[in-house]
């Protein structure tokens, strides 16, 4: 049975990747924090609300992202792109994802160079939103830092397009979000502490091969011939002879 593209599945695709997005992104947090003013650093409450703010920005974004790419997806489709096709690439983008995240392989980090070029225009706006002084300002500096290169979101990029649609493709990057979400909060408040755990070679080996395993079971899934079984009754239905039958009214109107 095929691996459906499913809200759950990007959730666990989010957590699996969680080691990454606290080595890379959970000093980014930490900074974050550090930009707020001393009022709001001071009461724990406040700061957390802060976080989900940014948080909420950065998924924000991920979800336009994935209207964009399942629209995209959409019209490749209608252009006649074989939808195994592109199962097949998202698989193909998962393994590559799991390889990165053990480090076996960096090919991604060629994607994240290429974004980077994006990422120069957009993060000089987030600098005039410093000091941050309300929720508002926040989620807007969230709204940016959801641009960031990063392989492990143009993974699940990848894997939006092949939805078909918008609305899946955006609730495809909102279930990778709220994955991602555990290890964001954590960050922002405990990084220093998680941050030789998240930068280990067993965590990142350990979560690539679980995303290397969805991604070749995803595949084969793709690949693996679909039978289709009949009961008995629609099978003797569908091969019944029924010359006979049609014959009947006009053997009773000649025994008249």
């Amino acid at each position: 049975m095929p691996v459906d593209l499913t809200f759950g599945a990007a959730i666990i695709v989010g957590l699996l990747g969680s080691s990454h997005c606290l080595g890379m992104c959970g000093g980014i947090v930490s900074a974050l924090n550090m930009g707020v003013t001393d009022k709001v650093s001071a009461k724990p409450r406040s700061l957390f609300i802060y976080q989900l703010s940014y948080n909420g920005g950065r998924i924000t974004s991920y979800v336009l992202v994935g209207l964009l790419a399942g629209s995209l997806g959409a019209g490749l489709a209608q252009l006649g792109v074989s939808p195994i096709a592109g199962k097949l690439f998202a698989a193909a983008f998962m393994v590559a994802l799991g390889l990165y995240l053990a480090n076996w392989w960096r090919g991604l980090v060629l994607l994240e160079k290429l974004g980077m070029k994006l990422w120069r225009h957009i993060q000089p706006i987030g600098k005039r939103l410093f000091p941050i002084e309300s929720p508002v300002q926040a989620y807007l500096l969230g709204t940016l830092w959801g641009w960031l290169p990063c392989g492990l979101v143009y993974a699940v990029v990848a894997w939006s397009l092949t939805t078909g649609n918008a609305y899946q493709g955006a609730m495809l990057m909102l279930g990778f979000g709220l994955g991602t979400l555990p290890a964001m909060l954590l960050a922002g408040n405990v990084f220093n502490y998680f941050k030789g755990w998240a930068k280990s070679q067993w965590v990142r080996t350990s979560a690539g091969l679980m995303i290397i395993a969805f991604g070749l079971y995803s595949g084969l899934s793709v690949l693996k011939p679909q039978h289709h079984h009949h009961t008995g009754l629609s099978s003797t239905v569908l091969v019944c002879d029924c010359e006979p039958l049609a014959r009947v009214p006009a053997i009773l109107r000649s025994l008249s």
